[in-house]
């Protein structure tokens, strides 16, 4: 490594990028990285291309990036759901969710062109819900389910079978659960 404000190269960056993934509880956003490691972040997101090609299992985030804990996984429980609802309901469904136990994995739509269009966003608690929707408004950027007039579906994962069902209880109760 180089000496105090210089910046870290190539591979060295990439296993630093990698310890500091495993080390962290929340996500490590691209901008905080290339502070850390004295690099643009273009050149973190090239690292992040790398190491996901070396299959290492690191997810963007809406919040950052983060490592995908297998171990979790395995005591998780994940249900797909189909949604439906207009942009102005999204703080509620992802509050309706996360106030009941679960946790927003992802969001996929289908698109003509391109098919299934997937975004991880790994959304627990109503702080990164208020954080997903602030980063929303500040970037100007549109909702994948405007693609497909409110039609999305989420990944949920929760601790229990049980928690799923509420969620899906809660959601159908709120109006967004998609049904027959």
């Amino acid at each position: 490594m180089g000496q105090e404000g210089e910046k870290i190269l190539g591979e060295n960056r990439r296993m630093l990028i990698l310890k500091w993934l495993k080390e962290s509880e929340k996500p490590l956003t691209g901008s905080d990285l290339s502070k850390r490691t004295k690099v643009s972040r273009q050149v973190i997101v090239q690292d992040i291309s790398l190491l996901k090609a070396r299959n290492e299992p690191i997810i963007a985030t809406s919040q950052g990036y983060i490592l995908f804990d297998v171990e979790r996984k395995e005591t998780q429980k994940e249900q797909v759901i189909a949604c439906q609802h207009t942009p102005e309901d999204t703080k509620n469904e992802l509050y309706t969710i996360v106030d009941n136990g679960g946790t927003v994995k992802d969001v996929t739509v289908e698109h003509p062109l391109y098919g299934d269009l997937t975004a991880s966003l790994f959304v627990s608690n109503r702080l990164e819900a208020d954080q997903f929707l602030a980063k929303l408004s500040v970037t100007n950027a549109s909702l994948l389910s405007e693609l497909t007039s409110g039609v999305h579906l989420h990944t949920i994962e929760a601790s229990s079978t049980t928690q799923l069902a509420a969620v899906c209880q809660a959601l159908k109760k709120e109006g967004f659960l998609l049904e027959d």
